[in-house]
């Protein structure tokens, strides 16, 4: 009898959580579909878990560094609110890429007034989905500074119904990862001059846990044949660790002052999830979920931590290395990556732009 009862609630609990946990508010279609909810929730568990046992690695020293200027995409809600608060507590000067900047202005100010914050804040519009905003962006930024410290690239969206962009990109790819790319690339000017001897630049990719489920689908890399928003949002997560891998290769084989870091922020209680049906139980989000603040303080640590100056880690979660998928371990893999995406956006020479 007792059996029966833990069988039944074990049921119901794992029926619970697949209704309520899910990154999209559609039911899967298929096996297929299925069973890409499945690995999600799971990951995701394990990942609510590891955040309340590694609270306590959770952290992060500030220090003032008013000679440095860091630029983050997005920025003006969410976890890069908080990122830029912290940056601007360090005295560095912030450029914000935004899609709309006399918006973002009243956002983030109202913020830091709130707070007792003042800085140097700079506001440039930014579309990362577009790559003709992205180029002008960049251009925008190198008309105004001569160097980039610490570039954050943020900005991000998940398990949204499929787009292609202007550019002929899934929108998923486009904003989470080719559009970075692009922006990295366009930067690496700024980005090289910064570095030092003694302090090198740092390139940033907030990514996901959800990384480690990921697959690169080359054959059909845009989703057009088979889309999926969940996969969509895994192959783009991992793209960005693989090509945060990929760059710290080619620097210390170059001898660049340059490094880069992945990381998973955790999972935090943002309208990132407004997509999914954790919206039908908007009060477990707060109960179990990060708070934005909590969830920047991985951002900042791989940011400014000078504990891992020179550090090769590609990936961070709770301020902590940690495992990272197959294809990121292999350095054919993310290279393939590498020049796939340099020739989709007809880049013949990345670390020269």
């Amino acid at each position: 009898m007792v059996g029966i009862i833990l069988l039944s609630f074990t049921l119901v609990l794992i029926f619970l959580i697949f209704f309520f946990m899910r990154s999209t508010k559609e039911m899967p279609k298929n096996w297929s579909q299925f069973k890409s909810e499945i690995k999600l929730i799971l990951l995701g568990t394990v990942a609510l878990a590891e955040d309340i046992l590694l609270r306590k690695y959770n952290k992060i020293e500030l220090y003032k560094q008013p000679h440095k200027v860091a630029l983050i995409t997005g920025g003006n809600r969410g976890i890069g609110l908080r990122i830029v608060k912290k940056l601007i507590e360090c005295e560095i000067t912030v450029i914000l890429g935004v899609r709309n900047p006399d918006e973002a202005k009243k956002t983030v100010e109202k913020y830091l007034e709130h707070h007792k914050l003042t800085g140097k804040l700079h506001y440039e519009k930014l579309d990362i989905g577009d790559m003709t905003s992205v180029k002008q962006f960049a251009e925008k930024v190198k008309e105004q500074f001569q160097q980039i410290h610490i570039l954050i690239n943020n900005a991000g969206v998940m398990s949204v119904p499929f787009r292609l962009t202007a550019d002929g990109f899934e929108s998923h790819m486009a904003i989470n990862y080719v559009g970075h790319f692009l922006l990295t690339h366009l930067l690496m000017p700024l980005l090289r001059a910064a570095g030092t001897e003694t302090s090198n630049a740092r390139i940033i990719n907030v990514s996901s846990c959800v990384h480690k489920v990921g697959e690169i689908n080359y054959d059909d890399f845009n989703g057009i044949k088979n889309y999926y928003p969940a996969d969509a949002y895994n192959q783009s997560k991992l793209a960005q660790v693989m090509f945060t891998r990929h760059l710290n290769i080619q620097f210390k084989l170059d001898g660049e002052h340059l490094q880069s870091h992945s990381l998973h922020p955790g999972v935090v209680n943002t309208d990132l999830f407004e997509n999914s049906s954790t919206t039908y139980i908007p009060w477990i989000r707060k109960l179990l979920f990060k708070t934005p603040e909590q969830g920047a303080i991985t951002v900042i640590y791989a940011a400014i931590s000078p504990a891992i100056e020179n550090d090769e880690t590609t990936y961070f979660s709770n301020c902590r290395a940690a495992s990272v998928h197959r294809f990121v371990k292999n350095s054919v893999q993310v290279e393939k990556l590498f020049r796939t995406t340099c020739d989709m956006l007809g880049i013949k020479d990345f670390f020269a732009a």
